[in-house]
Formats: structure tokens, sequence, C-alpha cells
């Protein structure tokens, strides 16, 4: 059977796209919502006109009530009936309890070799440590911030010159290959690590 794949978005949705683009033929999953916490994303856009449906909850009226904005994200996904939950590129943080709603059903993609880097600013953090490779990772979401069980990490070479932002570059095409091979084998229950170079 089919499952039914809900993408979490907070900006432009490249990560979104790569995995709805995945979702097509013999793939066992189908997106079936894309909804954001800015109505003013750009992914949103670019979902309607790939035929998905899309949704919002705006997050600034609720002025820090986590809870109270979970449960408008909680009705929109309930009707979307999702299988699985992919956050990609979701710029909130969410609750224990909305994600013990999801346990063993929500994913997330971080640019990072986790557990190394967990947060923000990560390819700056590799560079002023003077790693020699840096990458992403696909986890399992769990209650820690960028914990969760690892299915999924692709590695890039740090460059003597690199910045931040060439590094950013270079990392966010592995990303679109890893979240897509990481999702087509989670939705058949597989949990295998999957590894990219």
């Amino acid at each position: 059977m089919t499952k039914r794949v809900a993408i979490l978005i907070s900006g432009g949705g490249s990560n979104m796209v790569a995995l709805a683009r995945s979702m097509t033929g013999d793939h066992p999953a189908r997106p079936v919502l894309v909804a954001s916490n800015d109505p003013q994303a750009g992914g949103l856009a670019k979902a309607a006109d790939m035929g998905i449906a899309t949704a919002s909850v705006d997050h600034r009226p609720f002025k820090g009530d986590r809870a109270a904005f979970e449960a408008e994200l909680q009705k929109i996904l309930t009707e979307a009936r999702p299988d699985i939950l992919c956050l990609a590129g979701f710029m909130r943080i969410l609750t224990p309890e909305f994600i013990d709603s999801w346990a063993g059903k929500m994913l997330n993609i971080h640019p990072s070799l986790l557990p190394k880097y967990k947060g923000l600013h990560t390819h700056a953090r590799a560079l002023e440590a003077g790693d020699a490779e840096h990458g992403c990772t696909v986890h399992e979401v769990t209650a820690e911030l960028d914990d969760g069980p690892i299915l999924g990490q692709a590695r890039v070479p740090i460059l003597a010159d690199d910045t931040p932002e060439t590094l950013a570059a270079r990392v966010l095409p592995m990303e679109h290959k890893l979240y897509p091979a990481v999702l087509r084998q989670y939705v058949i229950g597989n949990r295998a690590l999957v590894e990219i170079s």
C-alpha cells in the first residue's frame, strides 16, 4: 500500500522539491501535503505548481505558545492523514508532545555529520573546528534537538579555501540526494544506514 507523506517547510523548499520529485513511478510513497509555519514560504508555491496540496499555520500570532501553534498544525495534518512526516528546512522547535505523537514516523535532515554540530551555523562551526569533511544527516526525530537514530549521511571534503557559503553550496546537492534515498527505504521499513560521498 502506498504511504502518504507530509512535508513541513519554512522557506524555499529545495529539499521538499527533491523529495516530491522522487516520489513517482514505483516509489512506495506519495506527497499528500506541504505545510509551512510561514504563509509566504517560497516552497508553498513550488508545491502547488507540482500539484501537491498546501497549507500554512503562521507561528507569529501564537507568540511563544508552541502548544497552541502545534494544535493548529495537527489539525491540518489530521485532515491530510500522512503516514510519515518529513521536516525539510522546518525552522520551528517542536514540543516533546508533538514529537511523541509522530514517534517512528518523522524524519529530519540536518546540515552536519551528526552528532557533530547540532543546531545552527553548522558550516561555520565545521570550518572553525578545522574538520577535514562535512556533510548532512537524515535522522528520525526525537525530543532531543537534532538527535535520534541516524538513517543516512552524505559527506563532502572541506577545501582549504572554503567559506561557510561555499561549503553550504556543496552540501545542499548532497542533501537532495540523501533525503530521497533514505525516505525510499524508510517507507518500506528499512532502517539500514544510507551513506553517500
